[in-house]
């Protein structure tokens, strides 16, 4: 750049801080959970502490870049945000979460499936529900049946 040009002046970006500040927080609090958590002997070098501490280390590592970048704000404009398909799948992931104890894994998976569907502009939901809850069903019974490995069982699980 030449003494001539005007320079641009970015601002940094704070949305991306936000993020860096999140990332941060996120390591910090898997590291300490991962450093209190017991029951763990200490005569091995690797265990089931290793991974977490490596994944926290890597969130740490990514906050820093984050950071930077929002700081020399390098970061490209980002488009609109299109709020409603936003809104399907959050509100198919909170409908999950809240009916996965009740209604068991295949419906309240079905419905999440469908409410994402929506969210990227697939189907009706009369069709992408029921859908969505054969898939789950087969996603339960292998993981159920044949791996033995437990997921919330509603009606439809206990049938079989």
């Amino acid at each position: 750049m030449s003494r001539d040009e005007p320079r641009i002046e970015r601002r940094p970006d704070r949305a991306a801080l936000v993020i860096a500040v999140i990332l941060a927080v996120a390591a910090v609090a898997m590291f300490w959970s991962t450093y209190r958590a017991g029951g763990v002997l200490a005569y091995t070098p690797v265990g089931p502490k290793t991974f977490p501490f490596i994944i926290s280390g890597g969130l740490l590592v990514l906050a820093i870049f984050t950071a930077i970048e929002a700081v020399r704000g390098d970061f490209p404009e980002r488009e609109a945000q299109n709020l409603p398909p936003m809104f399907w799948i959050a509100g198919g992931l909170v409908a999950q979460m809240l009916t996965m104890k009740t209604v068991g894994f295949s419906i309240a998976t079905g419905i999440l499936f469908a409410a994402t569907a929506k969210g990227f502009g697939r189907g009706p939901l009369w069709m992408t529900v029921p859908v969505g809850i054969v898939f789950a069903f087969v996603v339960w019974f292998v993981f159920a049946k044949g791996l033995q490995l437990s997921l919330p069982a509603g009606p439809l699980e206990n049938l079989f």
